[in-house]
């Protein structure tokens, strides 16, 4: 029996709004523990939360960016669970009237987004430094409160490889929508993985399991691959897989259980009673829409749909729009265009290196056949290294293509005379070996025979 693997994310999203969620506390990442704390994010009694307008403002971005139906009145929701790192008791959080609803982002559905305050970090410490087995716990409370936003994806993944590449999408976009500097590392993006198995061609879903709080994409992949694998030898080996929360070592790939999976009655929820329901107004709403750039997706697609870009290319340009900025503004024939933004983004850190203008002018000289491509590079090198203008390059370092055919054939025919073997070769079906010809033949005219004609002369002369 072969088995489908079904995948959904769980992605929570730290906003980078000035202050918290629900109360004034600046946000904050790498300072002394429990500095940017308050009455209200630490759950003092007597307190009352006030929703940030901003998270809000950038929950409506995410929504409409993605294409989710926005709620025309939603509401908070109190999710009550006892753990040390939850100050109240309770997560003051969204459940059945979320913000947005639906949605897509490239293959993917949305099931939702909702807005919810992120829990204080706990710290484990002990002789391992690890979840298990250390010997404490302590807490600091400076995250608790940053504004999240949870986006729910439907189970329309069906390989790490898959879940990985769409993170990757959906990362970008937050990035470029600016609501979000999505770093994985500081824990600004953290994503959870729901993964079952089932008979390939069947549509009822598995048991399900969690992973949770995986921080990078390479352990993300490498989680869903072992619980994929996990899940398949259970079910060949005739067990049934318990529904749970698993945490995923990446040092020595085991998966170990957390807890069992909760379901939303676990958690009690019921509607927050001091805080009023999010209704966007027409200003809210038109103060989103015209904060919504365009997104990675929708550029790539310009980019293959109007410059016929490799969809490669195209894809590189739209999750680097710094790069993409620099290639429309480079004059040209797109694709040429684009290999050469290429070529100086393998040498550059930044399109600063080199002017837009400067190189609209060596492409114009590469196009112009004035010179050849692999001088060109030495052009590019000399432009990142020293600036300049590229005509005057080739003129000063002599790079020029060569014009004279006659020329050019002369020093093939000494080549060809010189390489016997090769010829012989070649001439018993070899073509490759005229590799062996094209690199002296370079090499002799110091770069400056265009590789087209080179290989046509070489054909000529062979009478191939």
């Amino acid at each position: 029996m072969t088995l489908e693997p079904v995948i959904g994310l769980e992605i929570h999203v730290q906003l980078s709004t000035r202050t918290k969620m629900f109360c004034g506390c600046e946000l904050s990442f790498g300072e002394e523990p429990n500095t940017r704390t308050c009455p209200v994010c630490l759950g003092m009694p007597g307190t009352l939360p006030t929703a940030n307008a901003q998270a809000i403002h950038y929950g409506l971005m995410m929504g409409m960016a993605l294409g989710s139906e926005i709620a025309p009145r939603s509401i908070f929701h109190r999710k009550n669970y006892f753990y040390p790192d939850l100050a109240k008791g309770y997560q003051i959080s969204q459940y059945d009237i979320p913000l947005c609803s639906g949605g897509r982002l490239g293959d993917v559905r949305l099931h939702r987004i909702h807005l919810e305050e992120d829990a204080a970090k706990l710290v484990h410490v002990g002789q391992s430094g690890r979840i298990h087995g250390s010997d404490a716990s302590i807490v600091d409370y400076n995250r608790g409160g940053t504004p999240l936003a949870e986006i729910v994806t439907e189970p329309d993944l069906h390989s790490a490889e898959q879940a990985r590449e769409w993170l990757t999408l959906l990362r970008e976009t937050l990035r470029q929508l600016g609501v979000s500097d999505v770093n994985m590392e500081e824990g600004s993006l953290r994503c959870d993985a729901n993964i079952s198995v089932r008979p390939a061609g069947t549509s009822e879903l598995g048991t399900k399991t969690e992973l949770k709080n995986m921080n990078s994409f390479r352990f993300l992949e490498k989680g869903i691959n072992a619980e994929i694998e996990r899940q398949t030898a259970l079910i060949e080996a005739g067990e049934t897989v318990v529904q749970e929360t698993l945490h995923f070592d990446p040092v020595s790939g085991g998966l170990s259980p957390l807890r069992s999976k909760e379901e939303a009655h676990d958690y009690r929820y019921f509607p927050e009673p001091d805080l009023v329901p999010v209704a966007p107004t027409e200003e809210m709403l038109a103060a989103a829409r015209a904060a919504l750039p365009e997104l990675p997706a929708a550029r790539a697609e310009r980019y293959e749909r109007e410059w016929s870009l490799p969809a490669d290319t195209a894809r590189l340009f739209a999750y680097e729009p710094a790069w993409g900025d620099y290639f429309e503004r480079v004059e040209g024939e797109p694709r040429t265009v684009a290999n050469w933004v290429t070529e100086l983004r393998a040498r550059a850190d930044s399109p600063a290196a080199v002017e837009s203008a400067a190189l609209t002018k060596l492409v114009a000289l590469v196009e112009a056949r004035t010179v050849t491509a692999g001088n060109a590079r030495v052009v590019l090198d000399r432009l990142v290294a020293d600036g300049g203008d590229p005509a005057e390059i080739v003129e000063r370092e002599d790079l020029g293509a060569m014009g004279d055919s006659g020329e050019l054939a002369g020093i093939i025919a000494r080549v060809i005379e010189d390489n016997a073997d090769v010829v012989e070769r070649i001439r018993g079906g070899n073509t490759k070996a005229m590799g062996a010809l094209v690199g002296p033949i370079m090499r002799e005219t110091k770069g400056k025979a265009d590789g087209g004609e080179v290989n046509r002369l070489i054909r000529e002369q062979l009478g191939l």
